[in-house]
């Protein structure tokens, strides 16, 4: 019950605009998962840049409404800072690559986009890369976790098994006596 309670309390202060401060860059830190988190970011980043860029939104207002749908914080964060340094004559890829967010790979390849024009479609195949890495790291997880899964739902049917027979056998040695 206070384990329940304690998860309630923390889920409902994550919705808080201090407690998201907290934990999005807590979540990021996790080992297997904050990893995952990231790259699921990065990934939902370059596509919808790429969306909006592709059909026609400036690039100002583009950043502002992608900083919105980042579901993360830090990139959130990261993004609206690189839209001001943007907005003051920067080009795309400085104000992202300054940012611990952003690997460098793709802070290149917008680079590369950003200087021949081709930014959507770079966007994009920075996102069919980050999607294809989070479906690989997502089905290693699960292979992984699949034995763990199985150890654990045997554990819990021998102590079924176990918790069933034993007052049996107790009841017959009793009765032997």
């Amino acid at each position: 019950i206070i384990a329940v309670a304690l998860f309630t309390i923390i889920r409902r202060w994550h919705k808080t605009d201090s407690g998201v401060r907290v934990m999005d860059p807590l979540l990021l830190k996790v080992p297997v998962f904050g990893d995952l988190m990231k790259k699921q970011a990065i990934a939902r980043f370059s596509r919808t840049l790429s969306t909006l860029l592709s059909s026609g939104v400036p690039i100002i207002d583009a950043l502002e409404i992608t900083a919105r749908s980042a579901g993360n914080w830090v990139v959130e964060d990261a993004i609206l800072k690189a839209r001001t340094s943007i907005k003051g004559g920067e080009n795309i890829a400085d104000p992202l690559s300054k940012t611990a967010v952003f690997p460098p790979m793709v802070t290149q390849m917008i680079a590369i986009g950003e200087a021949s024009g081709g930014l959507d479609e770079m966007l994009s195949k920075v996102a069919d890369f980050y999607d294809s890495e989070v479906d690989q790291a997502v089905e290693n997880l699960t292979n992984a976790l699949e034995p763990l899964i199985m150890v654990v739902l045997g554990g819990i049917v021998g102590f079924m098994v176990i918790a069933m027979y034993l007052p049996i056998f107790q009841l017959a040695g009793t009765i032997t006596e």
